[in-house]
Order: C-alpha cells, then sequence, then structure tokens
C-alpha cells in the first residue's frame, strides 16, 4: 500500500492494464510527451511508445470517431477529453454510433471505447472548464457512466472500467485530483461497475454523493454529530444502484441528495423519482436537494456561492431531520 492521490492512482491503473492488455492504447490532446493537462498520462507515452499513446489534432469528434473504428477492430481505446465543456464536439459520436452499436449489430460488435474526461468547478477555472454534463450521459442508453471519489475507488473503477466490453464515460472530478491522498494497493484491484458504497450506516437519513463531494460530506458529518447519517457513494451513475438507495430509504425515512449539476434534471431528481417509486411510504419528509443552479458556473469570485459547501449539507439534514414526523 502507498499514499497516492487520485492522478497518482489514475496512472498507475492505465499502467498496469496497458501491461496486462496490449490491445489497450491512449489518444488525446497532449496525452504523450506532456502527460496530459492534469498529468494523468503522465510518463506512459515513454514505457508504451507513440503507438499506444497518440497525441491527436484538437477535435474532440475526430479522437471519439477514430476510437470507435479502432474498437471495432478489436483495441481498447482510451480517449481523453482534456475538459467536460469539450466533450459536446464528441456527442454525435457517442450518443449515436459508441452507445448504440451493440444494438445496432443485433450484439455481433461492441464498441469497448474508455472516454476520460475531467469535470466540474471547485479550481476557479474559465467558462467551458468548470460545468457538470453527466446527466447528458447519463440519459443515454449504452453508455456506463463512473464518477470517483477518492484515490482508492479512481484506480479500482478505472480498472474494471478498462475490462468493460461497452463505452464508459469515466468522469474524473479535477477539485479532488490532488486534494485527497488515501492508502492504494500497488497491485491491480477491481471494484465493480453499477454498486454503490455505503461509506458510513446511519439510522436517522440517508445522505447521498458522489464525485468531489463525498469529500463535503464527509466534512459535514463532523459537523451533524447529533444526526445518525448513512453516507451513500454513488460511485456509478449509469446503471444506478437503486437497491443500495432504496434500502437506505426505507430504513431512515428521510434523505438528502448532493449534486454539482444544476437542479433542474439532474441526477437528484431521477434518484428521486425512483425513491418515491419504491419507497414513498418509508418518507417522514420531503427529499432534500443540495444543487448547483440552474445557470452557468459563474467565474471564480461567485463560484463558491454556486457550488454545494459543508453548511449547504447541514441545513438541509437539519430541514430534513425538522420536518419529519415528530421532527421539532
Amino acid at each position: 500500500m502507498t499514499l497516492k492521490n487520485m492522478v497518482e492512482a489514475l496512472n498507475e491503473a492505465l499502467r498496469l492494464e496497458m501491461k496486462r492488455d496490449k490491445n489497450i492504447l491512449i489518444i488525446g490532446e497532449d496525452v504523450g510527451e506532456d502527460g496530459g493537462v492534469f498529468r494523468v498520462t503522465d510518463g506512459l507515452a515513454k514505457e508504451f511508445g507513440n503507438s499506444r499513446v497518440i497525441d491527436s489534432p484538437l477535435a474532440e469528434s475526430g479522437i471519439v470517431g477514430s476510437a470507435i473504428g479502432m474498437s471495432l477492430l478489436g483495441l481498447k481505446p482510451v480517449c481523453e477529453i482534456q475538459f467536460e465543456g469539450f466533450i459536446f464536439p464528441a456527442i454525435d459520436q457517442l450518443v449515436n454510433h459508441a452507445s448504440r452499436m451493440r444494438n445496432r449489430s443485433r450484439g455481433r460488435f461492441t464498441t469497448p471505447i474508455l472516454v476520460r474526461c475531467p469535470i466540474g468547478g471547485g479550481i476557479k477555472a474559465l467558462e467551458h472548464h468548470s460545468d457538470s454534463p453527466e446527466t447528458y450521459f447519463v440519459h443515454t442508453p449504452g453508455l456506463k457512466v463512473v464518477m470517483p471519489s477518492g484515490p482508492y475507488d479512481a484506480k479500482g473503477l478505472m480498472i474494471s472500467a478498462l475490462r468493460e466490453k461497452d463505452p464508459v464515460i469515466f468522469f474524473e472530478p479535477k477539485k479532488i485530483y490532488r486534494a485527497i491522498k488515501e492508502e492504494v494497493p500497488e497491485e491491480a484491484y477491481a471494484i465493480p461497475l453499477g454498486k454503490a458504497n455505503v461509506i458510513k450506516e446511519g439510522k436517522d437519513v440517508t445522505l447521498i454523493a458522489y464525485g468531489a463531494w463525498i469529500k463535503t460530506a464527509k466534512e459535514a458529518l463532523d459537523v451533524l454529530k447529533d444526526v445518525s447519517v448513512e453516507l451513500i457513494d454513488l460511485r456509478t451513475l449509469s446503471p444506478l444502484d437503486t437497491e443500495t438507495i432504496i434500502n437506505s430509504v426505507r430504513k431512515t425515512g428521510k434523505c438528502v441528495i448532493v449534486q454539482e449539476a444544476p437542479k433542474t434534471l439532474g441526477l437528484a431528481s431521477e434518484i428521486i423519482a425512483r425513491i418515491n417509486d419504491k419507497a414513498l411510504y418509508s418518507l417522514e419528509a420531503p427529499v432534500e436537494r443540495v444543487c448547483g443552479f440552474d445557470t452557468i458556473v459563474p467565474l471564480r469570485l461567485h463560484e463558491d456561492y454556486y457550488l454545494p459547501s459543508v453548511s449547504k449539507i447541514v441545513s438541509a439534514v437539519e430541514r430534513v431531520m425538522k420536518n419529519a414526523k415528530g421532527g421539532s
């Protein structure tokens, strides 16, 4: 075990899997000699050569489109999109082609590409560098969507994603690329996709988060000492682990969901719909959401007002407790 941040854990996952599987290659802007804009692919071109770590032109549609063609011929391309705001030129390739290939060919072909993409705010970046567009891809049948919350999970989830036979969008919260260090095993290990992680069990309220906001949720628990909070990290956004969510809400009767993305049609909305479908009569109060606003992410001076925070999470938990049956 070694203390690693998320960048180091992801780099190690890529290195181990590239050694294991000669069909894995990386393609993207500046992924080779420069090691990617956040240095996740640092050193891989030197180790595996320019035929497996390929610097591409600035053309996201071309990166993903080329990867789809490669995958149909048996390769396993890993595409790097430098920032989440740049993924939209490739949305045609992802939504109309990669996600549909298995269905289109009646199972004869699959497109096992992995699209790595930094996501979210928290680093005071410019427009198109701080958004949370995960819902676009969660909404798309045929795509799996993953977002780790720390180095240990990042490595295990990346290894699982690299072994998938269908396309995976792997969102990497840039706010915590280097903000968290955890003990990470040197050897390869896989964390199954589609399974949430119950970080802390509790009986009073279910707190659901993912990505960078697990760290913030844990900090909120230090404030909420008199409330028994069950904290769930979704890990995989699609397919969503509905069973873990419903079992928790049936136990606690109360729920708070944290997402950085705008409130309207966000993942929290879908989670609430599933709770209403399967655990409505267990609820003791309306589900609370801590979300971004239905606006463009503001520039650096106002970014913190937009993002979730410890105080916003604490207030939401206190509201749901107050609104619960028998609450004061």
